[in-house]
């Protein structure tokens, strides 16, 4: 079942802190709290960067970035079980150096702009921090130096923002996020319910949001410039009958990906980070690796 189904309980809509301030003690290795303004928001938000350990010594060099977008009730002091793995890699040279940029959403936004203007948070990632971030760091500024992921309502956006943006990014993987058909979500009877609401009364702002409708507007781009890697673990009632659903989409649109369903396991993170911590990072560097040759 998808969590986009009509939601009539006001507690759990769209919500946001925009700036939460760690302890010290809170953040990993090379991990950063730091503020940007979004326009969009008016307001400073949050976000968390990890720069390996080369960074500050090597001037001339420009470095790949993960965008790592949490879950639904998250903020930007998240991913650092992630960022762990990936500092140890770095340091053991299992993985070249990699920014990982942890941003704040809001919570229960599914990284998409309301239509009301209130949480514009597909802008904020898109139109504001990724500038931010190539402005501010010695990024590589393009698509073959653009990764992107999340957990949960995570996977999910940063699965429909590929979608949407696929020229911006090499390498997408979703970890255990819902990819609902929202353009069936439409119904303008209740204007009051989830995702109606959110999205407003314009059917197009649904097929827009939509990362079925998505892939098919923008297949030949996707096939040619953007891998993709899904996985779920099968005892993620919630989540993974959607995700099969989109992994046939895609397999019916011929888009070559990685699917894997983790047995025995359910919706948290951590575990399957801790089964597969060797290799967590291994597709996006050879992502990295094959959209520069």
């Amino acid at each position: 079942m998808s969590s986009e189904k009509k939601d009539r309980n006001p507690t759990r809509g769209p919500s946001a802190v925009w700036v939460n301030r760690p302890q010290a003690s809170e953040l990993p290795r090379g991990v950063t709290h730091h503020t940007f303004y979004s326009e969009a928001h008016h307001s400073d938000v949050g976000v968390c960067i990890y720069l390996p350990p080369s960074y500050k010594s090597n001037a001339n060099t420009r470095y790949p970035v993960i965008y790592n977008l949490h879950g639904a009730g998250d903020n930007e002091l998240h991913g650092f079980d992630d960022v762990k793995v990936l500092d140890e890699g770095i340091r053991a040279r299992r993985w070249p150096p990699i920014i990982m940029v942890m941003p704040n959403g809001g919570m229960r936004t599914f990284y998409k702009d309301s239509h009301d203007g209130r949480f514009m948070s597909e802008t904020l990632i898109i139109r504001e921090l990724i500038p931010h971030i190539d402005n501010n760091y010695k990024t590589i500024s393009a698509r073959e130096g653009r990764c992107i992921e999340g957990h949960s309502m995570g996977g999910r956006g940063a699965t429909r923002l590929a979608m949407k943006y696929p020229l911006m990014f090499c390498s997408l993987f979703n970890l255990a996020g819902n990819v609902p058909r929202t353009a069936a979500q439409f119904d303008p009877s209740e204007p009051d319910t989830y995702p109606n609401n959110y999205l407003g009364p314009d059917k197009q702002s649904y097929i827009d949001n939509d990362a079925f409708e998505l892939l098919n507007k923008n297949l030949g781009d996707i096939k040619d410039e953007l891998r993709i890697q899904i996985w779920c673990a099968t005892q993620d009632i919630a989540h993974i009958a959607t995700i099969r659903e989109f992994h046939q989409a895609l397999l019916a649109a011929d888009v070559d990906h990685t699917y894997l369903e983790i047995e025995g396991l359910g919706h948290k993170k951590k575990p399957m980070i801790e089964l597969y911590r060797d290799v967590w990072f291994d597709y996006h560097v050879e992502s990295l690796r094959r959209a520069v040759e």
